[in-house]
C-alpha cells in the first residue's frame, strides 16, 4: 500500500516502510505524526482505506494473472537495487528475480543506432551471455532489442525493465522478445503496478533501476539529449563502473548522433572493444571464460543481420 500513496517521494516511501512493522499501523496515525516522520509537511491528505482496496486489488490482479511483487523490506529483493539512493518500495515482476550471487551487465543505447552500434551491442551482449553473464536493458527498440536478442543467443536470462506496467509491454512489437526473455528464465521488471501506461515521466525512473540491478553499465551509442545519459547519470551517482562502446569509423558516421557517448568518452569513460575487456575488468580469468564458440563469427554475423531487419522493421511500425 505505501508504495502506493502519492504526493512523496520513493526514498520517503523507504523510511515509511521501515517505521512501521505493518502497514495497517498507517491507519492508526495522523497527518502531523506522518510529517513528522518525514520532516516536511504533507500536500496531498491520504484516504487509507482507498489506497488499501487499490492495493488488494492489485494483488489480485497478479495473483489472476501469473504477476509477482517484491517488497523493500523482502529478503529476495534484489540486493545492488536495494542499495541504491531511491530505490522502489516495491517491484513487480514476471518470470523469475536475478541470482543475487552473479553480477549482471546493463546495457542501453538510442532507439536510431548505426549498424556499427547494432553489431557492437550484439556482439558484447552474445559474448558476455556465453561466459554466463546476464544483460539488463530497457527492452527499448535499438540497442536495447539488440542488446536483449544478443545476450539471449548467448544462453543465459535476460532481464528487461519497463516504464510501464508489466502487463502493458512497449513497444508491442517487442511482446515476442519479452516473451523469449520469460523463456530463457528471466524476468521482466517494474516498479510500475499493472495497468500503469508508459509516458515520458516513467522511462527515466525507470534508468535508475537498470542501473542500480547492474554491476557495471555500457552506453553503446547515444545522442547528446538520450535517455541512455540519464542512465549514464543514475550509474555515477550509484558508484557503477560506467563504460562507452568502440564504434570505428565508417561511412555511417555523418547519419548517426554518436555526441552523447563521444562527450563521455572525453569526460572519461572508459571505452569496451568486446567482452574480454569487461571480463578483465570484472576479474575473470582466462580459466573460468570458457571454450570459445566455434563458429562465433558466422554465427553471430547471421544473427546480426537477421536480428536489425527485425530491429528495423519493429522501429517502423511503431509510432514515436
Amino acid at each position: 500500500m505505501i508504495s502506493l500513496l502519492p504526493g512523496i517521494s520513493a526514498q520517503e516511501k523507504i523510511i515509511l516502510i521501515n517505521s512501521f512493522v505493518h502497514e495497517e499501523e498507517l491507519y492508526l496515525e495522523t497527518t502531523a505524526y506522518i510529517e513528522e516522520i518525514l520532516n516536511r509537511k504533507l500536500d496531498i491528505c491520504w484516504d487509507m482505506l482507498e489506497y488499501r482496496n487499490k492495493a488488494d486489488k492489485i494483488d489480485t490482479i497478479c495473483r489472476m494473472r501469473s504477476m509477482k511483487w517484491v517488497s523493500w523490506s523482502n529478503i529476495k529483493y534484489p540486493p545492488l537495487l536495494r542499495e541504491i539512493y531511491d530505490p522502489p518500495a516495491v517491484m513487480y515482476y514476471r518470470g523469475k528475480l536475478p541470482d543475487p550471487e552473479k553480477s549482471m551487465l546493463g546495457i542501453v543505447g538510442t532507439r536510431k543506432p548505426s549498424p556499427e552500434a547494432n553489431t557492437q551491442a550484439y556482439k558484447i551482449a552474445y559474448g558476455v551471455g556465453c561466459k554466463g553473464i546476464s544483460v539488463v536493458s530497457g527492452l527499448a527498440l535499438g540497442i536495447d532489442s539488440m542488446a536483449h536478442r544478443g545476450n539471449l543467443a548467448g544462453g543465459v536470462p535476460g532481464y528487461a525493465v519497463l516504464g510501464s506496467g508489466i502487463d502493458e509491454i512497449y513497444p508491442a512489437s517487442n511482446r515476442q522478445l519479452a516473451k523469449q526473455i520469460l523463456d530463457s528464465g528471466g524476468a521482466i521488471l517494474s516498479e510500475y503496478p499493472p495497468g500503469v501506461h508508459p509516458s515520458k515521466w516513467t522511462f527515466p525512473a525507470r534508468n535508475r533501476i537498470i542501473s542500480g540491478l547492474s554491476r557495471s553499465v555500457i552506453i553503446v551509442e547515444a545522442p547528446e539529449k538520450s535517455g541512455a545519459l540519464i542512465t549514464a547519470n543514475f550509474a555515477l551517482e550509484q558508484g557503477k563502473d560506467l563504460w562507452t562502446a568502440s564504434i570505428g569509423a565508417s561511412s555511417h558516421n555523418m547519419l548517426y548522433d554518436r555526441r552523447g557517448t563521444m562527450k563521455l568518452a572525453e569526460d572519461g569513460a572508459e571505452i569496451i572493444s568486446t567482452e574480454n575487456d569487461i571480463l578483465d575488468k570484472w576479474n575473470i580469468g582466462i580459466e573460468d571464460r570458457g571454450n570459445e564458440v566455434a563458429g562465433y563469427e558466422v554465427s553471430v554475423g547471421k544473427d546480426i543481420r537477421r536480428n536489425m531487419v527485425s530491429s528495423m522493421a519493429d522501429f517502423l511500425k511503431i509510432e514515436i
